[in-house]
């Protein structure tokens, strides 16, 4: 079977789309009267931040859920939680009958529609019991595959075009299928960003729905590396990035909107009221809810410029921290030099070497096997000691380097969740 013949309009596409969608009894604009409302959160929608839910678990959101809560944050590492106990077991079986009707699909093509099932599935449930807009993240394969990006995105919004955001992550690919995406009227997540100059640069040539700092990671980074503390280090990035859009916004008409994700503690809550959107756990927003008659007035932090908890004897420029707050000339440059091409031409290696030519090679990395080896053994938190050099020597970015450990974090985990699929069908003897 080829690419081609799994393209929405196509037959499989349309069973899949069926099979999904299957008893989904939506309740939009209906059910948020069924769920009570807190004062304090609307304290924080009435400073202009929307609120939004980051997990995969039912019990969890609904733990917490109010009117004032929007939409749900779903991602690789989510929904393989929920696989991963069993959750999706009967229906991996009984999908997986409906894809070996299709007898030339390929063992990638079945692994990539598997997970666009459990994907869209648990998203489906996750609208039909909170009416919440909901975003599904595509398969990490997809990461560096424009086209298939693009139709898996097309497949996803046709499922659910009334509360699905699509999550494509911040790639060469990833780029320019948002690009595409977007040019078709898709909602688009764009995900796994850490810095402000990585989404100024997603907005200008994308202009995704929203932009994302990974906030959390960026603290972990400093505090796991004895750099210091880390407080305050991943709501700088995120204040300066949401500076920064809305700076396009008002300037250039974009309009994309600003998430703080990753949130590890209660106050970061505190330190981020104002942005456009907070995605947070469950578990950290029942924190600030305990916490709610012990806190200060709330009031917006935009334009705040918070000293990072960084040691004294470390030079930020060596572990390149600037990247993560400053959008330096060469790149808005580059930006602007991109904007006399025809983007729409470009694939993901012209794009690469469009910045390197440009003195940008540290903002899209040209990675090595080795490099990206050393990034899925580290897991989602840089060691130091591993990257001191490139960092010192401007080869890479903190930002791409974060980036890079996010990427090969959810792709070990969305392993994992097609592990699971294969070991499900080979138990219960149903394998092809």
């Amino acid at each position: 079977m080829t690419t081609a013949t799994i393209r929405a309009g196509s037959r499989l596409s349309e069973q899949v789309h069926d099979f999904v969608r299957r008893g989904f009894t939506p309740h939009y604009g209906r059910r948020k009267t069924e769920f009570a409302s807190e004062d304090l959160w609307r304290r924080f929608v009435e400073v202009g931040t929307e609120l939004w839910l980051d997990s995969g678990d039912f019990d969890e959101v609904r733990s917490v859920w109010t009117r004032e809560f929007s939409a749900v944050t779903t991602n690789n590492t989510l929904l393989n939680q929920q696989v991963q106990r069993g959750t999706y077991d009967d229906l991996i079986t009984e999908a997986a009958d409906l894809l070996w009707s299709f007898e030339d699909l390929t063992e990638r093509e079945f692994i990539l529609e598997m997970a666009f099932i459990l994907n869209a599935t648990h998203a489906l449930r996750l609208v039909e019991q909170f009416d919440a807009f909901v975003s599904v993240e595509e398969h990490t394969d997809l990461a560096y595959d424009v086209d298939r990006a693009v139709e898996y995105a097309r497949r996803y919004y046709a499922i659910c075009p009334e509360r699905f955001y699509v999550k494509i992550p911040f790639t060469a690919a990833g780029l320019l299928a948002t690009r595409r995406a977007r040019q078709e009227g898709i909602p688009v997540n764009h995900t796994l960003g850490f810095s402000a100059r990585q989404n100024y640069v997603i907005t200008r040539l994308s202009a995704p729905s929203f932009v994302n700092v990974f906030l959390g990671r960026l603290g972990s980074f400093i505090a796991e590396n004895d750099l210091g503390s880390g407080d305050y280090v991943g709501e700088r990035a995120t204040l300066a990035s949401q500076q920064a859009i809305h700076s396009l916004r008002e300037t250039k008409g974009f309009e994309t909107r600003q998430i703080g994700a990753s949130f590890r503690s209660w106050d970061q809550y505190v330190n981020l009221a104002g942005i456009d959107v907070i995605t947070a756990p469950p578990k950290v927003a029942r924190e600030l809810r305990d916490r709610k008659d012990q806190l200060p007035p709330l009031e917006s932090q935009l334009g705040q410029q918070l000293v990072p908890g960084v040691n004294g004897d470390i030079d930020p420029e060596e572990i390149g921290l600037d990247t993560l707050w400053y959008i330096n000339e060469e790149v808005v440059r580059c930006v602007d030099a991109l904007g006399e091409e025809d983007l729409d031409g470009f694939d993901p290696d012209s794009l690469v070497a469009f910045f390197e030519d440009r003195g940008c090679s540290d903002f899209l990395v040209r990675w090595t096997d080795a490099q990206i080896a050393t990034s899925t053994a580290e897991g989602k938190i840089p060691k130091l000691s591993n990257w001191a050099d490139p960092l010192a020597q401007r080869t890479i970015g903190l930002d791409s380097l974060m980036n890079l450990a996010g990427l090969t974090t959810f792709t070990a985990d969305q392993n994992q969740m097609d592990d699971h699929v294969r070991d499900v069908l080979n138990k219960a003897g149903a394998r092809r």
